[in-house]
């Protein structure tokens, strides 16, 4: 059957995530390096290495790894939104992570400076919401698809963060014709049930679909359990095993029109 539909997930797909984040990193370490003669790069892999563990030593890590929002997520989502309570627990929670993961950064490299690692923990939303970053093809392909199939956006995190990304690029929403948000959901992919509700909205079959994204882990394996053809994006040459295989492995968002053309 022909593909009526295309679904795609947000980060690093559709948005550079990895590079606003890398960027945001950056600034904000090399600010720290002013105050004291430590090596940024240093300083970013102490904060990620302390962030992850803080991240992982809450109660709420299950929820957040079910919903699909990473640690460096948490260290500038505010958690306004979503219904469940968990999100109040992570909204309670966000000021003092940001603080502590910084402050612990600092302190893995030998800096007790709990004022300059508050001001890092602000200073690094900042400097994230500062880079709404898109690669060069997305409007070029989202336009050429548009005029042919039902688009709908899936994306793992929380409501208020994916809304303010969606919000930093404000021509990109409009080209869905439905968005779905896992934590308003209650489930993040892989979760069939999530694929099964974007079914529902755009009125297809599994095989009248197809699902693009970068994760194996939630995109490619979601998308197959529910029996949907799906593309890999895989624009840095990672190697990957056979646990998971996606239908088509692609590097490029461009390379989607020709794949959904030989399908049909």
């Amino acid at each position: 059957m022909s593909i009526q539909a295309v679904l795609f997930d947000l980060d690093d797909t559709l948005l550079w995530d990895d590079r606003s984040v890398k960027e945001a990193f950056q600034a904000t370490c090399e600010e720290a390096a002013k105050h004291y003669s430590l090596d940024p790069a240093a300083l970013e892999e102490a904060v990620r290495k302390e962030a992850r563990a803080l991240y992982e030593s809450y109660e709420t890590f299950p929820f957040t790894k079910m919903i699909g929002i990473n640690p460096f997520e948490g260290l500038w989502a505010n958690f306004t939104e979503g219904e469940n309570e968990n999100f109040r627990k992570l909204q309670k929670l966000a000021p003092t992570y940001r603080t502590e993961s910084w402050t612990r950064g600092l302190k893995a490299l030998g800096i007790d400076d709990p004022e300059l690692g508050y001001r890092l923990g602000e200073l690094f939303p900042a400097e994230r919401r500062n880079r709404p970053i898109v690669y060069e093809e997305t409007f070029e392909v989202l336009k050429q698809l548009k005029e042919k199939y039902k688009l709908l956006l899936l994306t793992n995190g929380s409501p208020d963060l994916q809304n303010e990304k969606l919000a930093g690029v404000p021509d990109l929403a409009p080209y869905f014709d439905h968005i779905i948000i896992s934590g308003n959901f209650g489930e993040g992919k892989p979760a069939v049930s999530i694929f099964n509700h974007a079914m529902e909205l755009l009125g297809i079959t599994a095989d009248q679909g197809v699902m693009i994204g970068d994760k194996l882990t939630t995109d490619i394996l979601g998308s197959g359990r529910v029996g949907m053809r799906n593309m890999w994006i895989n624009r840095h040459g990672i190697s990957r095993t056979d646990e998971i295989i996606p239908a088509y492995e692609i590097k490029s968002l461009r390379e989607i029109q020709g794949i959904i053309q030989s399908i049909g």
